[in-house]
């Protein structure tokens, strides 16, 4: 097993990788961000175009829209199903035309989407960093959870035990103590 690379390398090869993932998702014809409970998508279009214009279709694990009589500006499979009935779009006007804003309400909502649909570039989503006041939007139990695999994650990626393996090295140090006249020194941690 070889070793983890030196902190250098590993800022740099992110960085790249950042600036790679960046440039991927700028390219793309509409702009999306995602919260752990929804997903919101963003396609800039003339102001010419009025509401009849535009043609968007939600399913529970597909979404297609953009103009009428012109390929579509998104169409393809969802990575994850989507809770329809919640789902929406809106036609508004900005400074420099409109945008179709579409928002999406996730099924799970206890995972970031790694892209809107299956055919575009992928972003890393261990990188996600939720911002605090969305996860007070959640309520206590589903906070926790959020809250617990986000601390397993930052963990995991410092190479130091998740939770789960801090109780269980825990509950050994508490027995150790109890038990002076045992011998740990074999023991291994499974």
């Amino acid at each position: 097993m070889s070793g983890s690379p030196p902190p250098e390398e590993r800022a740099t090869a992110d960085a790249e990788a950042r600036a790679k993932e960046h440039a991927e998702q700028a390219a793309l014809p509409y702009r999306w961000d995602q919260t752990i409970k929804d997903l919101d998508i963003t396609i800039s279009i003339d102001a010419k175009y009025k509401g009849k214009d535009v043609h968007v279709s939600i399913s529970r694990n597909a979404l297609k829209a953009g103009i009428r009589g012109q390929d579509p500006v998104i169409d393809g499979q969802l990575p994850h199903a989507i809770r329809v009935d919640e789902s929406t779009w809106t036609l508004s006007p900005t400074a420099a035309g409109k945008d179709i804003e579409i928002h999406l309400d996730k099924q799970n909502q206890l995972e970031w989407w790694p892209h809107v649909i299956t055919s575009a570039p992928k972003i890393d989503t261990s990188k996600i960093q939720p911002e605090t006041s969305k996860l007070g939007d959640l309520d206590g139990e589903t906070r926790g959870m959020v809250e617990k695999m986000m601390f397993d994650q930052r963990q995991k990626e410092a190479g130091k035990p998740t939770s789960d393996e801090q109780k269980k090295l825990d509950i050994l140090e508490q027995f150790k103590k109890q038990h002076p006249e045992m011998d740990f020194s074999n023991a291994k941690m499974g």
